[in-house]
Parts: C-alpha cells; structure tokens; sequence
C-alpha cells in the first residue's frame, strides 16, 4: 500500500531527527553542568525562556515521541494586549459559543454511539485506521495535496494564536509559542507563565482556554463564505456534458463516453441541455436517434433507440438515452446560496459523501476534471477555492474537536473551570475534581467506543 510506504519512510526520517537532538541535548545539558564555574542555576534549572546559545537544545525538546520546536521571542502578543476590551467581548462571545458546540456534539457522540450498537456498522470506510487520523495523503478522505498541508498550518496557527492573545489581554505572560511534531505536525502550542494560569480563576481563565476554539470556530466560517463567494465568480459551461450514464439503458449499451458533451441528435445542432430536452420532447421510447458527442476534440456518433425514463410505464413519455448531465449553472446557483446550517453540514461531510451531490461538490476540494466546465476568473483560482475550503473544513472540525468537554482538550480545561466556579457558589468544592474527571472519562469512553466496537461488533 503506497499509504504505508510513506508512513514508514516518513517515521524512519522522524526517528533519525528525534535520535539525534536528543543525543545532542543530552551532551549539551552534560557540557553546561561540567562548565558551571559562576552560575549558581544549573542548566536544568534555567527561567523559562533563558537561552543558553545553542539553538537545539534552546528550541527543540520532547514531550515522549512528540516533538517540540519552540521560539521565546512572543513579544508579538504584548501588541494585542492594547485591544484589551475587544478581546474580552470576542472572548465572552465565544466562550458561550464554545459551550453550545460542546454541548451539541457531546449529544451527538451518544447519538452515534446509539447508531452503532443498534446497526453494528461494518468496520471499513471512515473506520479503517489509517483514515482515524487527519494526515494528508493517508487518509484516504484527505488529500496530500499543497492546499490541505496549508490549511493544516493555518488552523494550528489560528488556534495557538487566540491562547496567546487571551494570555496576554488577560495578563498572563507568554513564555514560548511553537510546532509540536509527531512525524507530521500534529499541532502548535503557546506556553503561558504556569504560575499565572494557576492564579487566573474564573472568565479570565476560561476565555484563555476558549480562545483557540473560538478561533478556529470563526477562521473556518469565514473560509467557507470566501469560498462560497469566489466560487460565484466562475463562469460554468452550459454545454450539455455527459457526466454520468445509466448502466443497461441506450447511452451505455451504444458505448458513449463520459465528460463527452453533445453536439447534435439526428443532425440537427444542440449546444444547451434545454435544447437537448425540447428535442427530446418530441421523441417517444422505441425511436431510433443517432447521437452526435464531442470529446477531446474528436466527433463520434451513436446510433441508439431510446428507452423509457426509469419510475415510468408509460411509452407517451419522451424517450430516455439514460444519461446524467453535469449541471455547472445549477451547481454555482446552489453554491452561492449554501451558507446555512444544512449547507455547512453538507460542506462538513463532503470528503466522505458518496451521493450524486456529494460527488458534483468535489470540485470545491478536490482536484478533478471537473474543473474544465468553468472558466476560471484569474490564476490559481482553483488552488485558492481548494485552500479555502480544506482551511474552513479543518479548522472547524479542529475547533469542534477541542471543544469536546475531555482534558486535556481545551473544552475539558473549561468545563472543568466552570464546575470549580458553580460548586464554589454553593460549598460543594470537594466534589468538583471528581465530577469534571467523570464526564472527562465519560466522552473518552465514547470515543473509544465508536472506533473499537465497528471491529468488537464483527469478531
């Protein structure tokens, strides 16, 4: 599987890398002890953010097998701090908005978890474990390609940035910002003073811990409607391209290809599908036609009898060559006016949707042929449409993800504050550990549930 063949090559180029910086930190940490002759703080115990002048040992570190390239110059997040009451109401704003995406897609965990023990799906597909993980190029439902490896940056980026921006509007320092790696980048981190986040109680802190949500939550939102918005600028082709044929009906039993586009029925020009269907109008099942397509530049004609249109029993019908036309115009239209919930949700399942619309859509994310049926409005039209919506795809399902109310996950930290303030208010302190690390294990055991048991269910 070339899947595979990647991941091995890209874990042995991860291992070599990860043996090396932590052979050289060690020899480095060694050499600074040996060395200390008028420091009173050893190297190990140096102040966050102190660099010692070796930029490895400075700026790469593990947490286990994850990799940790970090920066101390975060000055940068000292700027935001002026906007401090923005801040605080985008930040209120989205806490609440965080708190209701929780709420509905922890119910929606149980829903599916309900689903799977009553219909036992089988365990292939989405199930499959390579496809459990967002790596570009091994899951089978995300592409390698150069827009996703952005979008997947970009929506690290956002999420780590809103952390420090809160840390720092609500006075909490920021002693690094960095990449974690686990042979692909599997996140971004901004590391703020422990000491202050422990200080912090209440909004202040839960703002921080919401911020990243929020982020993602608004940055994925915003990349949808761009898309949604350029893609309206594209000029569909209102050619009558044959995009799909009817298995066993006259297109197919005479052999015309797909992404052909008809030209002529019985010698009389055709250039529309509306012209093709007031043609057609005028036939009846059983009539001979002969077909008249252009593909590749290369006229071909089909000599077919028509058929009746499936669902029909009637032959007063107009005949059916059994072909499925790709509707450009219908697809810009049904674009323009998608940015509602239905049509977000739409946008959500797309890499896994199977359906004729689902397929039709693919050219929002995907590269395909499909592309040919529109005239682009500049270049890179399409490079841009496909890192738009893989930016708002990622980003919102990242911010959807995290804001699952499980620590160490950011809505865990927030549930977690929030019953700590709620039992405060009514002496009931003791049981707020306990009753944060039940619902923690509680939608884990769920999550674990809905991968495992698709393979327990069919043993």
């Amino acid at each position: 599987m070339e899947w595979l063949s990647v991941l091995i090559l890209l874990v042995l180029l991860y291992t070599l890398i990860s043996v090396y910086v932590v052979l050289h930190n060690r020899a480095y940490q060694r050499q600074l002890l040996k060395s200390e002759t008028t420091q009173d703080d050893r190297a190990d115990e140096k102040e966050p953010g102190e660099e010692t002048g070796d930029w490895i040992y400075d700026h790469i570190s593990f947490f286990g097998p994850i990799m940790a390239i970090r920066t101390h110059k975060v000055g940068i997040f000292d700027f935001f701090a002026k906007f401090s009451l923005f801040f605080r109401i985008y930040g209120t704003l989205g806490v609440l908005m965080v708190i209701l995406v929780s709420i509905f897609f922890t119910i929606s965990l149980f829903l599916s978890l309900r689903y799977t023990l009553t219909y036992k799906p089988t365990p292939t597909g989405i199930y499959e474990p390579q496809n459990l993980l967002l790596i570009p190029g091994v899951n089978q439902y995300v592409p390698g390609t150069v827009a996703v490896w952005l979008a997947l940056v970009l929506t690290l980026a956002i999420h780590e940035f809103g952390h420090g921006i809160l840390a720092r509007v609500e006075h909490m320092r920021v002693r690094s910002a960095g990449l974690l790696l686990a042979v692909i980048p599997i996140g971004a981190f901004v590391e703020p003073d422990e000491q202050d986040v422990a200080a912090a109680k209440g909004m202040p802190k839960i703002r921080m811990f919401g911020a990243g949500i929020t982020n993602n939550l608004v940055f994925g939102l915003a990349c949808i409607f761009l898309m949604i918005t350029l893609f309206g600028m594209a000029a569909p082709t209102t050619s009558p391209v044959i995009y799909g044929i009817y298995q066993d009906y006259p297109a197919h039993q005479a052999g015309v290809p797909q992404d052909s586009i008809v030209t002529a029925i019985n010698g009389t020009p055709l250039s529309t599908r509306e012209q093709v269907a007031l043609f057609l109008n005028g036939t009846r099942p059983g009539d001979p036609i002969t077909l008249e397509v252009q593909k590749d530049g290369i006229v071909s004609t089909y000599p077919m009898t028509l058929a009746m249109k499936p669902g029909t029993n009637s032959t007063d019908g107009p005949g059916f060559m059994g072909v499925i036309y790709y509707d450009a115009p219908g697809l810009v239209t049904a674009v323009k006016g998608s940015f509602t919930p239905i049509g977000l949700l739409k946008y959500l399942v797309l890499p896994f949707d199977q359906s004729e619309e689902g397929q039709f859509l693919r050219v929002l994310g995907f590269e395909t042929t499909d592309t040919q049926y529109y005239s682009a409005p500049f270049p890179g039209f399409w490079g841009l449409i496909h890192l738009l919506f893989w930016s708002g795809w990622i980003s919102i399902n990242v911010g959807i993800f995290n804001a699952l109310p499980m620590v160490p996950l950011d809505g865990g930290y927030i549930m977690q504050e929030g019953i700590q303030r709620i039992s405060a208010r009514f002496k009931l302190e003791r049981f707020a550990s306990s009753l944060a690390a039940g619902i923690s294990a509680l939608v884990m055991t769920t999550m674990v549930a809905l991968i495992a048991l698709p393979y327990l269910l069919h043993l």
